[in-house]
């Protein structure tokens, strides 16, 4: 009777249904990175790093939006704060190496040195990279370089405004472009509003946040450059050089050059000793130059703006005016370092000699004839 009253009898039609397993979902990528957000942001004492395929899955969520923009903006400020790890880089490094562009050296060609410069720019003391640039094109050296536009948090002048106020315009070109022209006359520039798009959509986010988040770092030791090659970091403070020989390490480059230079990028200073990291066979080992002992010490050229940098660039090209002895000083440096010279004197003289031929002038015309016959 209770039975019955309950419904429960055996002709129930209730009971005689089949019983249904119910799948749990397959979570969702907002949900899956929950788990790294929750990693990297518990607080100095329960959070932790991920490791590298975390770290590659996370950013590849961020650089596809499949994270919420909440999420996203909370993880490049947590991750900030509490410093991305050696073998979070190197996974970011692997992401940036599956969704990023490429290029490649032609046959014979020598490897390239790869410069990582800040992208956000500079504001505070005269670019020399560019005219390093070409001094080192000159003499058959090829040389990577990369950025975007202006870019907070410093929105400071970039590479290809450099360049263009030298006639050079290295933006609108496709990647295959790109690859072709660096093939031909061993330079490329990787533009990230042209070339690395999925990049470029965290633009908004490091406005938002008003620091530079940890994808800044990512940039110093990342290379478009597929193949053997050398790898010029800048940095700033001792912990990020520490940082990049590891996680360049885990990465598996072992051919790199940390440098202390001007703003972070890899431009030497004449005012002060140089300090740079160098790793071959991921043995580090300490230089400090000094420009006095070459001659070379005096003031860092501050910058004003673009006209007066292209006059000084342009003078400096022909040996003369206010940045020419720091144009000798970092090519004849980056000579020595490429093995195209025995010494660092001799990296100078062969410095001095290509503004004082016209090699550098003629590598520029180059350059500038190349890419108007794309147009």
């Amino acid at each position: 009777m209770l039975l019955q009253e309950a419904g429960l009898l055996e002709n129930d039609p209730i009971q005689l249904r089949p019983s249904k397993v119910i799948a749990c979902p397959e979570p969702s990528s907002r949900e899956r990175f929950k788990a790294y957000l929750r990693k990297i942001g518990s607080g100095t004492e329960t959070s932790r790093g991920m490791d590298r395929e975390e770290a590659a899955a996370a950013l590849q969520m961020i650089l596809k939006a499949e994270a919420s923009p909440a999420q996203i903006g909370a993880f490049l400020i947590a991750h900030r704060i509490r410093r991305p790890e050696p073998q979070e880089l190197a996974g970011m490094l692997d992401t940036y190496a599956a969704l990023g562009p490429q290029v490649r050296s032609g046959d014979g060609q020598r490897k390239p040195l790869c410069f990582g410069v800040p992208f956000d720019g500079r504001t505070r003391t005269a670019p020399i990279y560019p005219l390093t640039a070409l001094v080192l094109l000159s003499a058959g050296q090829p040389v990577v370089l990369q950025g975007g536009a202006r870019m907070p948090v410093k929105y400071g002048i970039t590479t290809h405004e450099l360049f263009k106020a030298l006639g050079l315009d290295l933006t609108g070109l496709s990647i295959n472009q790109v690859e072709a022209g660096f093939q031909q006359h061993g330079l490329a520039l990787i533009h990230q509003p042209d070339h690395f798009p999925l990049a470029e959509s965290l633009i908004s986010y490091r406005e938002d946040i008003g620091k530079r988040p940890p994808i800044a770092s990512l940039e110093l030791m990342w290379t478009a450059h597929q193949g053997k090659h050398l790898i010029v970091a800048g940095f700033v403070h001792p912990p990020t050089e520490s940082r990049a020989w590891k996680a360049l390490e885990i990465y598996g480059e072992t051919d790199l050059f940390t440098v202390k230079g001007l703003e972070g990028s890899t431009d030497l200073p004449i005012s002060r000793p140089c300090i740079l990291g160098k790793v071959q066979a991921n043995s580090p080992e300490r230089l400090v130059l000094h420009p006095r002992d070459h001659g070379c010490i005096g003031k860092d050229v501050s910058w004003s703006e673009l006209e007066g940098w292209r006059d000084q660039a342009l003078a400096a090209i022909h040996n003369q005016g206010p940045l020419r002895q720091a144009l000798i000083w970092n090519a004849g440096i980056y000579l020595w370092l490429s093995e195209l010279a025995k010494t660092i004197e001799q990296g100078m003289a062969q410095a001095e000699a290509a503004l004082e031929s016209g090699a550098s002038q003629k590598m520029l015309d180059e350059l500038i004839s190349w890419r108007q016959n794309l147009d």
